[in-house]
């Protein structure tokens, strides 16, 4: 039982830190305003660039049609592009205005977070270590 709790736990303050990051990440223009699906379809376009849409739906665990609207909205911002492929496909790449979207979130991340850990990157990395493959694991494909 500990060790679900464990696991609950962290799970509960996943979520929590990244509401409050969120919440303290500027607005203005240099960030592209996104919808909290944009958002978490666009993690994904950069995790997996050149994915068709039914691709990023299944490892969002979005519906497709929801994907579908957070695609023509961030195309319509200029943070992807859609590139025909082989027969009627279609691959979803993160542009430019997207990388440099996400520079700017980065650098304002790392300002907060430094601000709250200090310089000692040890635990940070391991942490990293471990949220990216928690992360991998659950956009994996369906």
């Amino acid at each position: 039982m500990g060790n679900d709790t464990d696991l609950a736990d962290l799970a509960q303050l996943i979520l929590n830190v990244g509401r409050l990051v969120r919440a303290r990440t500027p607005e203005g223009p240099d960030v592209v305003p996104m919808t909290e699906t944009e958002r978490h379809v666009m993690r994904v376009v950069d995790l997996f660039p050149g994915a068709s849409p039914s691709q990023i739906a299944d490892r969002a665990g979005l519906q497709r049609t929801n994907v579908s609207t957070a695609l023509r909205g961030l195309e319509e911002k200029g943070m992807v592009a859609r590139r025909a492929t082989a027969g009627r496909g279609v691959a979803v790449h993160p542009t430019e205005r997207a990388a440099a979207n996400l520079r700017t979130l980065r650098a304002v991340w790392a300002r907060e977070l430094a601000e709250a850990l200090g310089e000692d990157l040890g635990d940070v990395r391991r942490c990293t270590a471990l949220l990216d493959r928690l992360e991998r694991h659950f956009t994996t494909a369906r």
